[in-house]
């Protein structure tokens, strides 16, 4: 008996394939609540100096300094957050973060002194940092075991082009200039964050495994057969200090990280104050950043997904290592190659980008025991938080001892990092235990590399 042809995909799904989109059916809440958090933070990136400066009698260095306090007071939340990750599951620890942003936000509103911004900006950061340390299990649990690199990439391309419009929308508000109008804008930018909440708990995996799995964590636990003394997992932040091979990839991240503040701390300056170049091309690096992770980071996706996660960030270490190179290398160009010099060093600098976030978003989640996973992900969060915190002064520090040495540190740590990034996908056990998302990446590997799984 001849078998049936099989039916010809969709339109739409020829189209998912050809730029990389993942299967989005059945994901249209998760999806959009990506986009509306999203613009709300394109909102508040660009919008809360000036919303304050406007708002309060207070003077910009006030200001400026009231928001970092509230952000430093923040720095040592993660580790409180995990273990509620553990026991709650990713889309409630999201929910909860937005609604806790929504809270600062209302707070903003009547603030007009120094304390009161310092205390709603830590309140915001709490509920940002919740939602960062949820993101990237939730988008594990949206991948359900398919098209991993492409969900991260899909999610990257989304929120990159949700901030982008919300940036924009922010710079309209702002050129409206009123006191009402500035408030307006902070209460709609509360609303989104309130939806997206909303969708995020509503959202519901497809399954009814996941499902329980997400939002019922410790139930489930409970209800599962007790294990010997021998085979009970260790547990707790001493596990997470003790595995070697996690601590590696935070290390990495933490380069990656540093990579990352280039455009908001370091190129500004650089360009006006080394190059003697127009403060356009600054605005023109920038757009053509957003461009290309907006509309290649789904397409990289489909050859990230392909490959080893390991080697995919060693080229993305080796090529953030080459921009750097060229950037410190300007100052030696005569003035007509420097602007061509910047626009090809920038786009080196955003493949890097588009190369490491899947991976190490995925590997984040992958290579920690799924019970221990939010205690996992506190500590890689930790490497966001710190070096968010670092990068300003360290980089403005080397740029004042002199203009070539950010780009010589920048280039040391991506090269650094390199020998710490071979061999993460080897021997994926915790504290000497194997456990079931590491045995899975490490199948996953051995298909990668040709290798017959176990």
């Amino acid at each position: 008996m001849m078998s049936q042809p099989s039916p010809a995909p969709s339109t739409w799904r020829r189209i998912q394939t050809t730029w990389g989109l993942p299967d989005l059916t059945g994901k249209g809440r998760f999806v959009t609540a990506n986009l509306i958090d999203s613009l709300g933070n394109g909102l508040v990136m660009a919008f809360t100096i000036v919303f304050f400066v406007k708002t309060t009698p207070l003077s910009l260095v006030a200001v400026g300094a009231a928001l970092t306090v509230g952000r430093l007071l923040a720095l040592p939340m993660p580790p409180f957050i995990g273990p509620l990750l553990d026991k709650y599951g990713p889309r409630a620890v999201i929910a909860a973060g937005n609604w806790i942003s929504v809270a600062g936000f209302v707070g903003f509103l009547f603030s007009h002194a120094i304390w009161q911004i310092v205390l709603w900006q830590f309140v915001v950061q709490l509920g940002s940092t919740a939602f960062w340390m949820g993101s990237s299990p939730l988008t594990v649990l949206v991948a359900q075991g398919t098209e991993r690199a492409r969900w991260f990439g899909f999610v990257r391309a989304l929120r990159n082009t949700g901030v982008g419009f919300g940036g924009a929308a922010s710079a309209v508000a702002l050129s409206i200039g009123t006191v009402t109008g500035l408030r307006a804008v902070m209460v709609a930018n509360a609303v989104t964050f309130a939806i997206a909440g909303w969708l995020f708990l509503t959202w519901r995996p497809t399954g009814d495994a996941s499902e329980t799995a997400d939002t019922a964590p410790a139930e489930a636990k409970r209800a599962a057969p007790a294990e010997s003394p021998e085979e009970q997992p260790p547990g707790g932040y001493r596990t997470v200090l003790r595995d070697t091979r996690y601590l590696r990839l935070v290390a990495v991240n933490l380069s990656f990280v540093f990579a990352s503040m280039v455009i908001t701390v370091l190129l500004a300056v650089y360009a006006a104050d080394n190059l003697d170049v127009g403060a356009w091309i600054v605005g023109a690096l920038v757009v053509l950043n957003t461009a290309m992770v907006a509309l290649l980071q789904t397409l990289a996706s489909r050859w990230i997904e392909t490959r080893s996660p390991v080697r995919v960030l060693v080229v993305a270490l080796l090529v953030n290592a080459a921009a750097f190179v060229l950037f410190g290398s300007l100052l030696a160009l005569p003035g007509w190659a420097v602007i061509a010099g910047l626009l090809i060093a920038m786009m080196l600098y955003t493949v890097a980008e588009i190369l490491s976030s899947p991976p190490t978003s995925e590997l984040s989640v992958m290579m920690a025991p799924e019970h221990l996973r939010g205690r996992y992900l506190a500590v890689y969060q930790l490497s966001w938080s710190i070096g968010g915190a670092l990068a300003p002064v360290l980089l403005t520090s080397l740029l004042d001892g002199g203009a070539l040495l950010p780009w010589v540190f920048l280039t040391a740590i991506s090269l650094l990092a390199v020998p710490l990034v071979l061999g993460l996908d080897r021997q994926p056990t915790t504290a000497g235990v194997s456990t079931p998302a590491a045995d899975e990446t490490r199948v996953e590997q051995q298909q990668f590399d040709g290798e017959p799984a176990d």
